[in-house]
Formats: structure tokens, C-alpha cells, sequence
């Protein structure tokens, strides 16, 4: 398999297979949100985009990261996710700095995955499965050089050639990345928004046995990016 790594700014022109990383925090709240029952997420790549796309969802949940903002009943916390009200059924509009960000650019791409260190192994196995021979990776942070990304599509990209790859030096460079700096800085200042083992729960390897795929659904003039989650055995 021959992958690439590219930037948000370069992905415009990706068609193919393309796996989106955002391992703190969005993709891997994302992954608890479908855990927890969401059945839908709708990435947006805009704070006032998302607002006008919850008004007309009834019954949607927004999210976003950094500081809270009326409107927004969620924060981009996977930890504090897990002691919100109720989400089984629910519609999540999840707008983030880089990861939904990134998704929104790389829409064209013919098959779009959303992806963290929770899914790796099943995001592996659904483009092993598919026969692919070229993914394009998206690495959202720092301008495509966030260190807890590029671990993270460089994870994947092994275990689609060797399903028994070690994740251990991957998350180590997670680990001492300084997107993980600035989030224990924010977690030691008692940001809202951030959990004390957003972190800890971040850096897991593995933990859902399910793939994230992005489609552009009909909605109104322009469609809806959404995410939803797929099984082993529904795809």
C-alpha cells in the first residue's frame, strides 16, 4: 500500500481513499459519541455554519472546541461527552479547529474515513478489505505536521500491510507531541472544555471496533458532510 501524507491545504485535489486524523481531540470524542449511541455526526467547517445547520436539525447537539459559546451544548471533550445528557439517536454538528476542518476539505475524496488512535485497527481493516492500493492521509494539526497525527496515520498505515503492528512507538510520539504539551497546559489552567484524561483516554489504541466514514448527504442547497458509524459487517 502506498500512502501519503498530506496537509489541509493540499487535500483539496485528493480523490480516492482518504482517512482524515485528528487524535486530540475530535475524532476520538467522535468515536466515544458513537459509542455512547449518536447515530449521526455532521462535520462542519464553520462555528456560525454549524449553528444555522443545528437550527435545522431538530433535536441536534452542537459541538466545538477551545472556549464554550452559546449555542454549543457540547465541548470537543471526550471525557466530559461520557457525562452528558443522553445521546442515543441523537444528531451532533461537531465543528473543531483542524479536524472537521480538514474532513470538510478533503470532501471529494471518493472514500472518507475520520479516524484516531481509538480506531485504527478497523479503519485499517475496512481499506485493507476494500483492496485499495493508495491512501491519502490527512495530518489536520499544525499545518500537516502534528506529531499525535502523523503517528497516528503512520499507525494505521502499518497495520493495513501488518495487522500486528505494535502500537507502542506510535503512541510514544503521541505522547511527547506538543499538541499534548498545550492540552496539559490547558488541562493544569482548568480550561473549560478539557478534561484532566482527555489525554489518557485519547492515546488509547484500538477501543472501538467500528470505522468512521464521511459522506456528503442531500440537505438543502449544498448537502450535509456526515459521519456515521460502520461495523465489520455493514461496512
Amino acid at each position: 500500500m502506498r500512502a501519503h501524507y498530506l496537509s489541509i491545504a493540499e487535500c483539496h485535489r485528493v480523490r480516492g481513499t482518504a482517512v482524515v486524523i485528528d487524535v486530540l481531540r475530535a475524532f476520538s470524542t467522535a468515536a466515544w459519541a458513537f459509542h455512547l449511541g449518536i447515530e449521526r455526526i455532521v462535520l462542519s467547517d464553520d462555528i456560525d455554519k454549524a449553528l444555522r445547520i443545528k437550527a435545522k436539525l431538530p433535536g441536534a447537539l452542537a459541538m466545538k472546541d477551545s472556549k464554550p459559546l452559546a449555542g454549543f451544548e457540547l465541548s470537543n471533550s471526550p471525557v466530559e461527552l461520557q457525562s452528558a445528557e443522553p445521546l442515543a439517536g441523537a444528531t451532533i454538528v461537531q465543528r473543531t479547529t483542524h479536524g472537521t476542518v480538514g474532513a470538510w476539505a478533503a470532501r471529494e475524496a471518493d472514500r472518507l474515513y475520520c479516524a484516531s488512535f481509538l480506531v485504527a485497527a478497523a479503519t485499517a481493516r475496512a481499506i485493507r478489505d476494500s483492496g485499495t492500493s493508495e491512501v491519502y492521509f490527512v495530518v489536520t494539526g499544525e499545518d500537516g505536521i502534528a506529531e499525535e497525527d502523523l503517528a497516528c496515520a503512520e499507525y494505521i498505515a502499518a497495520l493495513i500491510d501488518e495487522p500486528d503492528a505494535h502500537p507502542e512507538p506510535y503512541l510514544r510520539r503521541a505522547r511527547e507531541s506538543s499538541t499534548a504539551a498545550l492540552l496539559a497546559r490547558r488541562i493544569a489552567d482548568g480550561t473549560p472544555g478539557v478534561h484532566a484524561l482527555d489525554i489518557e483516554t485519547c492515546l488509547r489504541t484500538d477501543v472501538f471496533d467500528f470505522v468512521m466514514r464521511a459522506e456528503v448527504e442531500p440537505f438543502g442547497d449544498t448537502g450535509l458532510l456526515t459521519l456515521r458509524a460502520y461495523n465489520r459487517s455493514n461496512g
